[in-house]
Order: structure tokens, then C-alpha cells, then sequence
């Protein structure tokens, strides 16, 4: 197959979401080597633009580089995905409490849409766009002045188990079972009901964990 030409854009960015297109779609799986000279070739790159897109996947914790062996897609233990969730559970809880009272009808609307996306692109079974779009839908849930090292945490937190989250987005069950739990979502966001929405929130994660946690054995 030959090489393809890099679009417009700089090549970093585009070997970069190369990469995590290559990832969400399970090409690339936990504990597997990214070759640099193959993914150069494979988009018509050189290896400079390579390296650097691998540099940013290790900074958000999707890889992991070994001294003389390279990058490997980063594998987590499960204690690793329990602190990780742990950790989500307190941020996310506090950031979403602090911006459900904030959110005008424009934002409730560009939750509800983010929320159909993950639904038509569950019922398209596109795991990529649906991972794009349940990520908007849980930021736009948490987003809110006063909330910016808040949720720069949870964009790491969230970013090293993207990788797992793609083997679990890949299921058809836990598709469906996404799609139900923002339901419950947006209808305690709608009725204003702070606690109830944190509960849902708390539940939604809580399988996602077991349902990680099941890859992972």
C-alpha cells in the first residue's frame, strides 16, 4: 500500500490524530509497540513529526516510551483505574454541583445535543465519533467560570484511560448502556435536582470502572 500525503495542517498535528484515530478505533492496543518508521511511511511523513505527536500521547499518559525499546500504547493495572476514578469522582462531583445551578438554556441545549451525537453515533456503531462526543457532552456538563485547574485535571485524568475507554465504547452494550445514563443525566440536570445528578454521574462512572475492569482481567 503506498504511503499517503499528509493534508494541510502541520504534520505533527495530523500524525497526531492519526494516532488517536489508530487507538480509538483498537488498531493500536494497551501493551502494543508503535514502530516511529512505520507510522512516517504509513502517512507520508517524516520522523520528526512522528516523534513529536508520540511526545504529546506520552504527556497525556496513552503511551508510555521504554529506554531503548520505544513507545508502547500505555497498559493499566486495575489499582491504576480505581485511583484514576477516584480521583475523577472528586473533581467531577465538585466541578458538576459548582456549574449545574450556572447553566442557561444554551447550555443545557448544547449538553442535549452532545447527547443525541452520542446517540446517533451509537446507533452508527462509530466508536471515534461517539468518544468525541461523549467527552463533549461530560465537559459541557462540568464547564463553568471558576472551574479551570479544576477541569485541566480531569482532561488528564480522563486522557490516560482513553485507550481503555475505546475497548469499552466498542461493546454494543455499554453503547447502550451509555446512552441511557446520559438520559437519567440530563433529566436530573433538567430538573434541577443537584444530588440526583451527581448520583447519576456516580453510577454511570461506576460501571464504566466495572465494565474497564472486566477488559482488564
Amino acid at each position: 500500500m503506498p504511503p499517503r500525503t499528509a493534508p494541510p495542517g502541520t504534520a505533527a498535528q495530523h500524525a497526531l490524530g492519526e494516532l488517536r484515530r489508530s487507538i480509538v478505533a483498537g488498531d493500536l492496543r494497551p501493551g502494543q509497540r508503535v514502530g516511529q518508521e512505520e507510522i512516517a511511511e504509513r502517512l507520508g511523513v517524516s520522523l520528526a513529526p512522528v516523534r513529536e505527536a508520540l511526545a504529546a500521547l506520552e504527556q497525556e499518559g496513552q503511551l508510555t516510551y521504554k529506554p531503548r525499546r520505544g513507545y508502547f500504547v500505555t497498559e493499566l493495572r486495575l489499582d491504576d483505574l480505581h485511583e484514576i476514578y477516584e480521583l475523577r469522582t472528586l473533581l467531577e462531583d465538585r466541578a458538576a454541583r459548582r456549574a449545574a445551578p450556572l447553566h442557561d438554556e444554551d447550555a443545557l441545549e448544547r449538553i442535549e445535543l452532545a447527547a443525541r451525537e452520542v446517540v446517533e453515533a451509537a446507533e452508527a456503531g462509530d466508536v471515534a465519533a461517539e468518544l468525541a462526543a461523549n467527552r463533549r457532552f461530560h465537559f459541557a456538563l462540568l464547564e463553568a467560570p471558576g472551574q479551570t485547574h479544576a477541569l485541566r485535571l480531569i482532561r488528564l485524568l480522563w486522557d490516560s484511560t482513553e485507550t481503555y475507554r475505546a475497548l469499552y465504547y466498542n461493546s454494543p452494550t455499554a453503547r447502550v448502556e451509555a446512552v441511557r445514563a446520559h438520559q437519567r443525566i440530563v433529566a436530573a440536570l433538567r430538573a434541577g435536582d443537584g444530588n440526583r445528578l451527581v448520583a447519576e454521574l456516580d453510577a454511570h462512572r461506576q460501571r464504566a470502572l466495572e465494565r474497564l475492569g472486566e477488559i482488564l482481567v
